[in-house]
């Protein structure tokens, strides 16, 4: 990554509008920097005052505007808390800011997933639907053979079934195969997303165990329009699900064993793979939705070219903001997206968005994984 596309005094500014202590984020500006090669930026007598940030217009991490001394009748004399970004995020964004991935760092999405993601929140029945544009995903709960009977699954939701989605279509991209040996690996996976590896109803072995079932057992169909026509297109992830069966007094529980990419997923996954960076995704892990945010603009902002792209408020919930319903639906999305975006912009600190009047501007920006020299 380019040495120069890193600002020192942007990210400091970051920094204290997302909580950090004025001191402690020019500090950790500075040891980013140096871990780059960087030199101060501009003279120590000519520094900018760290006490208060630039707010440029637009920015997520602007700071708020203080309040007048005479209040007009209808603005509130104290201003609303602006939530802090988590110290945790911070460090990761400082890390990534500091050094490209290397090796396991960088790990896979496939790039339709970028655009229409799985349920964010555990849906009842056994349907579900994502429109964005003229694309859609329809997916559907279906059944696994546990040796007696079928049984029925969930549909996948959450942040799990996503972060083990990227690490399957990274074993698969990386091995040449569509054949991923799960079982083998799922402590290593458990403790790389820092993890416990207990069982027990909620352990975190069994969550892992239902989702990989759940995932393995769907049904999913795309839909998108080109060139005037709609076409259907089979995007079924894994079209075969060994397990091992373990026989008690009371369930046969379904232990994974190896999945199997369908063909079509497999062969479109090797043209479309989207590199992102694991620290941020996995940093992300307590949001879907900001998990999300992170890989659409990971598969998006690299390929503008020209002028900016305006995404309105409108779009932006038909694509994100689907489970907000409600009459403060539109309100409660714009919200928490901002909120999710302000935490992806500190995990992928190269990514360029602004918000403006009625919605975002995208601007070109550099993916979170470097292009190859």
């Amino acid at each position: 990554m380019d040495k120069s596309s890193f600002d020192e005094i942007a990210f400091r500014d970051q920094l204290i509008a997302g909580g950090i202590e004025p001191l402690s984020a020019s500090k950790t500006a500075r040891k980013t920097a140096e871990a780059r090669g960087l030199t101060p930026a501009v003279p120590a007598a000519k520094k900018r005052a760290v006490a208060k940030a630039k707010a440029l217009e637009g920015d997520l991490f602007a700071e708020q505007i203080a309040a007048p001394e005479v209040l007009p009748a209808l603005l509130p004399a104290t201003p609303k808390p602006v939530r802090l970004l988590d110290e945790r995020i911070i460090k990761t964004g400082a890390a990534i800011a500091a050094a490209p991935p290397r090796g396991e760092e960088m790990q896979f999405m496939h790039a339709i997933m970028c655009q229409v993601g799985l349920p964010r929140s555990k849906v009842e029945g056994t349907e579900f639907e994502r429109k964005c544009g003229g694309a859609a995903l329809s997916i559907g709960a279906g059944k696994l053979w546990d040796g007696e009977k079928f049984v029925q699954q969930p549909i996948p939701y959450g942040t799990l079934p996503r972060l083990m989605l990227a690490w399957m279509n990274t074993y698969a991209v990386r091995e040449s195969t569509p054949q991923i040996p799960v079982g083998d690996s799922a402590s290593q996976f458990l403790r790389m997303l820092g993890k416990d590896t207990s069982g027990g109803k909620k352990g975190t072995f069994t969550m892992f165990r239902k989702q990989v079932q759940a995932l393995s057992a769907c049904r999913m169909t795309l839909g998108f329009n080109a060139d005037g026509k709609a076409y259907t297109y089979e995007g079924k992830p894994i079209k075969q699900f060994e397990a091992w069966l373990q026989a008690t007094d009371e369930q046969r529980p379904l232990w994974p064993g190896v999945v199997t990419f369908s063909d079509d997923y497999y062969t479109t996954l090797k043209k479309h793979a989207v590199p992102i960076d694991v620290r941020a995704f996995a940093t992300l892990k307590g949001s879907a939705l900001s998990m999300d945010i992170y890989t659409f603009l990971a598969d998006r902002l690299h390929r503008i070219t020209g002028r900016p792209v305006m995404l309105y408020w409108a779009n932006l919930r038909e694509q994100f903001g689907q489970e907000y319903q409600g009459l403060n639906a539109d309100k409660d999305f714009k919200k928490k997206f901002l909120r999710a975006l302000r935490d992806v912009q500190a995990v992928y600190p190269f990514a360029k968005v602004k918000q403006v009047t009625g919605g975002l501007l995208l601007m070109a920006s550099p993916p979170p994984i470097p292009y190859k020299p």
